[in-house]
């Protein structure tokens, strides 16, 4: 783990995504990261000592989720599947397919292994297994706040975790789509899915993988930022502030399915430039806590208050 000694910095970007915004000032504490995401062979050890049985291998309760058709309640995860060819980038279910028997020890589809994948990240990690995983290391999932504090590296302002620059003179410093996504991967950086932690230079904090190849689970409820209403004369900072409320986090588009959704962070190697610019710390996106996919992971603190917030 690295020491991150917490103080004051501009949260969110005015200059990518609208539930970015606004910019703000806040102050978090001092806290100790892990260097790189969980990996699967961190994960292993977890599973080998606790027997935790990730969401991904247990079949869904079809009564959780109205007009379920019985057949789909099985176990399995969200696959990433290159399309053929140009598609219809509002249609995500044209890249996504749920796969059955897909885990984190199936990462690529059920009758794939973690041969050769042991220093990747873990994936098809949902919420609760995360949460789950930390308990058991005596650590805690980040907050937002803490978590693009960290990830920034003390570059404060800036677009991305080493400058301004996407790809500085051709250099590849995270792992994220080159190409038109989601049919054609260039393969600039070596990598379709997920690459090895500790792959690309660290940040100024000397953290691994903080950007791309994962997106990674925060404690916080989704929420859009309000901006703030101080008092004429004020100059107080926010100190450690935290997301909304699970029952202000639920999909309005879904309302049907009242599961709450906590903030990602970080972007994975499915970002691309013609879509999901998201491989930057202030980038943002709400996923349901009983979702896994292959492309998030996570990783812990444990602040040096030693009193964890609640979550």
């Amino acid at each position: 783990m690295r020491h991150i000694p917490g103080g004051v910095f501009a949260m969110g970007s005015d200059r990518f995504y609208p539930e970015e915004q606004p910019v703000r000032q806040v102050r978090v504490d001092g806290f100790w990261i892990d260097e790189t995401p969980v990996t699967n062979r961190d994960f292993a050890r977890f599973v080998d000592a606790t027997g935790h049985r990730t969401l991904a291998e247990i079949a869904p309760d079809p009564a959780d989720y109205p007009g379920m058709p019985p057949e789909l309640a099985k176990p399995g995860s969200l696959l990433f599947m290159p399309t053929r060819g140009p598609v219809d980038l509002r249609d995500f279910a044209r890249w996504w397919e749920f796969s059955f028997g897909t885990d984190w020890r199936h990462p690529h589809g059920p009758d794939s292994t973690l041969d050769d994948l042991w220093d990747h990240p873990v994936v098809h990690i949902a919420y609760e297994d995360a949460q789950a995983y930390a308990d058991w290391a005596g650590k805690a999932l980040p907050t937002e706040a803490e978590w693009e504090f960290a990830a920034r590296g003390g570059l404060d302002r800036s677009d991305y975790a080493w400058g301004d620059e996407l790809a500085p003179q051709g250099a590849m410093l995270a792992n994220f789509w080159q190409g038109a996504f989601p049919h054609q991967n260039l393969l600039t950086d070596g990598f379709l899915r997920t690459s090895p932690v500790g792959t690309y230079p660290p940040n100024g904090y000397g953290l691994f993988d903080m950007i791309g190849n994962v997106w990674e689970w925060t404690a916080d409820w989704y929420a859009l930022h309000q901006p703030e209403q101080k008092p004429a004369g004020s100059c107080c900072v926010p100190s450690n502030p935290r997301g909304g409320s699970e029952r202000g986090s639920l999909d309005p588009c879904t309302p049907h399915v009242p599961i709450g959704r906590k903030v990602i962070k970080g972007g994975s190697h499915l970002c691309a430039p013609n879509y999901c610019q998201r491989y930057r710390p202030a980038a943002r996106h709400p996923q349901s806590v009983d979702s896994s996919t292959s492309h998030i992971g996570f990783r812990c603190i444990i602040r040096d208050n030693q009193e964890d917030m609640p979550s």
